[in-house]
Formats: C-alpha cells, structure tokens, sequence
C-alpha cells in the first residue's frame, strides 16, 4: 500500500481550457507552468494532462496525428520538459493521457495503411470488404468506406479516429516505443484512453440489439477475450519503469467489468464510473455505489473518486447548482477510500456552459448529435437541444482566474466562448473568503496530508441514514469520522468515543457530549482519539 499514487489526489487539467500563457487564445504550457504554485497551495500531488499531440482536434486532440510532438497550440518540446521539470520540484507528479486505440485519420501510419490493399501498413488499421452493423459510440455506422480502395474501415468513435489493429504485433510494437518516449521524457505514468477498446471480434460478428433500451448492445466491439494479455503487457512494460503509474479509462458503469481491469499485474486503477457518472444526485444510489465497489475489490484493488471530468457536465451543475451540496460532494470525494480526481475549475465551483448557436459548438459528439437528429426529422431547435445533451463542451470552458477580461485565461479571444455569469465565481475573490469553495476544498487536501487514516485508511463503519452519510476510516494513526448530512434538516448523531472537530462547513467548534447535531447540508470530519 505504499505506492505513491494511492495516497495522492491527482487535478486533471484540459490542455485549451487552463490558462494561456502567449495570448493566442488557447492554454498552452507555459500558462500550465505559471500556475503550479497555485496548484501546489491548493494541495494537489498529480496532474492529468489530456491530449497535447499534434492533432487535428476533430475530438480536441483525442485523434493523434504525431505520438512525438508537441502540438504548436500548446507550446515546444522545451515549453513541455520545462513544465515537468517544474512540477516536479513542486513534488507534483504528472501524467499524460495517451489513446492507444486509434489514431488521427490524418496521421502518417492510416495515410499510408489507405494508399493501397497491399502497403505493408495496410494491416495496422482494420478494413473489410463489407462492413457488419457495428455502431460507433459517437452515433451511426462504425463503418467507413474508402473509394480509392474499395474497402471500410472500422472506426468505434469519429470517422478521423481510426481505429488501429491490435492483433499485429507491428502495431504492439510502435505503440510501445511511443510509452517509452514519453516515460524516457519524465511523465509519471498515463491514462489509459477507452483501453479496453484494443480488441475487437475477429469474426465480426454483428451486435445484437437492446429491445429495451432500443440501443445496439456492443457485444463484440469491446472487452473481448484476449484484451486483458494485451493489459498485462502494457503493465509489464510499463511498470518497468521505477514509481510509474497506469490509470484506466474502461468505457463502462458496470462493476463487474471494471474490475476485470485493476490490480497486481494490471492497471493500477480503472476510473469508477459505476460510482462518479451518475446522471442527477442520488445520495442512495452514490453510497451503494460505493457499498458494492468496496465489496466487490480485492485487497489489491483500489478505487477512484471523481464526478466530473472533460468527459462529463461538472457535478455541481447536474447535482442542482447547490454549493452547499457541492462541498458536501467534495468532502465525499477527498475522504472516502479511494483515489481522487479533481477536474479543473470543480474547485471554485464552475458550472456548465450550454449553447444557444450551433455554430459555437466545438465538440464533435455535440455536433454529430446535432446532424443525427436533424436527419430524423427533428428542427432546428430539437436538434440544437440534443446536441447540448450530448456535447462534452459544457464543461470545457476557460480556467475562471480573476474578473478581468476574459476571466484572466487569455489575453486573446478565447477558443470558446466564456459562459455569462463566470466573472463572478473565480479564483482571484474566492482566495481570501475562508467560506469558499476554494477555501473548502484547500482544508481538505491539507487534512489529507495531515490524517494518514484519510489517504490510506480502512472503512470500520460505513453507514447511511436517509442522506445522513458517515464512515469511520482508520490506520495506525488513529480514526476519523466524517459525517455527511445531505438533506435539509438537522439531524443527530451519537458517537462512543470522545472527538475533536478537524473540519467543518458550518462551524468552527462543537459542543460537548456524544450525542452529535449534524447542521442541515453540513460536512464534519471529526478526530477520534480512543475506540468506538
């Protein structure tokens, strides 16, 4: 249990959005670098980076066109090994999202692989004569049709995202030189993009469909046999590398799956979406989540507690725009078992962004949502509300600094629009207010690095009274409480042992006895010093 990462909280940075550092509109890492400090105060020990490979951005850098570069929106090769030579004094650790699944439609290796059915690299993409009913995940067919050749193929996401073919060991191998590269240039580890894509159905198989919940059921297109040797591998190889870490994105909320792909051997974790993506708050339903993951892992196994990314609407924007609730989601996430990540701007409480005009839309999902639904007959105003629901841009705006112009993200026009109301929750007027989320969120981390129990500390009551959550962590150092009242009412408590305030959102002392009132909507982390 003494790895590093299981005792961190990792702040995932969205390269555009973060901070741009030579006014052209869009972050880069030299507007990275100049907020480290920030980020160290805040008390974060890891950064995910997503995407900064040169890239078309049809998917805002998820379709790599060059695995060796630097793509010129974000900076140099010297801008990036200085940010890493940066955080890394800092102590923070950082690592890099890196897509092993597919490849930009524009890159070199597809560009060749498409020139002719007999290129050597014909075979490091997938292509068929006749494609079978297999759906991408971003809508319609997976299935692209190359005239100049006369064949499909095969694309889970995007069209420009081409799907590379993992059963040729030529393949294993580039990508393989590819980690190496990176970890050789000082990143601590990668997450892993929809890793358990890499294998496919070798007989194509069509996918069945879901009466249902009248979707296609992809049976064959993902977690298919052979794909956790493909895990082990990386793993290996990976891992050779001294204190390097590997995090999962398993395109699953099935708990059951996303275990498969975690512990010793494996990815060190997987990202929890049984547990951070559920749609609207549901106190049940997020403790059971959280019930049934410590049950169902092993010893080996640890979770991850996260419930916003640039996947996803920022929780305080789809748990009901609440800051009292909020705190108390983010108390959820920095104290349970687990390893926490942060999505950028969830710490000063920033909120979604949604579009009257398409054609401020940058998102690919959005944007193909948007033709899809045009296409089956729907308006103009239909379709502009079904590609909000489906864009990922709502919560991939600019990083809210100050009340300046531009919110203190750029000097330039911003590469999307800044959403109204963000000049007035920033970072500049929450540094000062110890009532603020940002504020909130600072005590936690430092409670973190204070309370062992709290990094690495086992479960020795986890209960749930109506949305009076609490759970008692403990190791060696001791025991912490931490009562979470999610309703709007007070509500009473007792506890066995003596306890000493550490945190609160509604107060800075507590009133003798054992007999505890929990303050309606309020989050209280308490130090047990005897046993229960």
């Amino acid at each position: 249990m003494g790895k590093w990462w299981n005792q961190s909280v990792f702040y995932e940075i969205y390269m555009p959005s973060f901070k741009d550092g030579n006014g052209d509109g869009i972050g880069d890492f030299a507007g990275v670098t100049s907020k480290l400090d920030y980020l160290k105060k805040l008390g974060i020990d890891g950064i995910w980076l997503t995407p900064f490979y040169p890239s078309p951005k049809v998917d805002n850098g998820y379709d790599i066109a060059d695995y060796y570069h630097i793509d010129s929106d974000y900076g140099t090769m010297k801008d990036f090994e200085l940010f890493i030579d940066e955080a890394h004094q800092r102590g923070i650790r950082v690592i890099a999202d890196l897509v092993l699944n597919h490849t930009s439609s524009e890159h070199p290796w597809f560009l060749e692989s498409k020139s002719a059915k007999d290129h050597p690299k014909r075979d490091w993409y997938i292509w068929r004569d006749e494609p079978n009913n297999w759906e991408s995940f971003f809508g319609g067919s997976a299935w692209e049709y190359d005239a100049a050749t006369n064949q499909y193929y095969y694309h889970a996401f995007a069209k420009e995202q081409v799907d590379l073919n993992w059963a040729n060991p030529e393949v294993k191998a580039a990508m393989f030189d590819v980690m190496k590269f990176w970890l050789e240039k000082g990143v601590d580890g990668f997450r892993l993009d929809v890793i358990n894509f890499l294998k496919v159905n070798d007989v194509f198989q069509n996918n069945p469909y879901d009466v249902d919940k009248k979707e296609q059921n992809h049976l064959y297109d993902k977690d298919q046999e052979g794909i956790l040797t493909i895990i082990e591998e990386i793993a290996a190889f990976v891992h050779q590398y001294p204190d390097k870490f590997l995090v999962g994105e398993v395109g699953s909320e099935e708990l059951e799956i996303l275990k498969r792909y975690s512990g010793p051997g494996l990815l060190d974790i997987v990202f929890n979406f049984n547990i951070g993506s559920i749609g609207e708050f549901d106190i049940d339903r997020l403790f059971r989540g959280l019930v049934e993951t410590e049950q169902a892992y092993s010893r080996d196994q640890i979770p991850t507690l996260f419930f916003s990314s640039h996947d996803m609407s920022r929780f305080i924007s789809r748990f009901g725009d609440d800051e009292e609730r909020a705190k108390l989601v983010a108390a959820f996430m920095l104290t349970a078992k687990g390893v926490p990540f942060i999505y950028y701007g969830d710490e000063i409480g920033m909120r979604d962004w949604v579009t009257d005009k398409i054609e401020k839309m940058k998102d690919v999902q959005g944007l193909m949502g948007y033709k899809l639904a045009l296409h089956s007959g729907q308006s103009h105003e239909q379709a502009l509300a079904a590609a909000n629901e489906k864009s990922r841009d709502k919560s991939r705006t600019p990083m809210q600094w100050n009340s300046d112009m531009n919110v203190g993200f750029s000097e330039g026009n911003p590469w999307i629009t800044i959403p109204e109301g963000a000049y007035d929750v920033n970072v500049a007027d929450q540094q000062s207010d110890p009532d603020s989320m940002l504020s909130f969120y600072k005590s936690l981390l430092k409670l973190r690095k204070e309370h062992s129990a709290l990094r690495l500390g086992e479960y020795q009551i986890l209960g749930n009274e109506a949305g009076l959550v609490y759970f008692v962590r403990t190791d060696d150092s001791g025991k912490i409480r931490i009562v979470l009242n999610f309703t709007d009412k007070p509500r009473r408590l007792e506890v066995r042992s003596d306890v000493k305030l550490l945190l609160s959102t509604k107060r800075t002392s507590l009133e003798s006895g054992r007999m505890l009132t929990i303050l309606a909507n309020e989050a209280m982390i308490l130090k047990e010093d005897t046993g229960i």
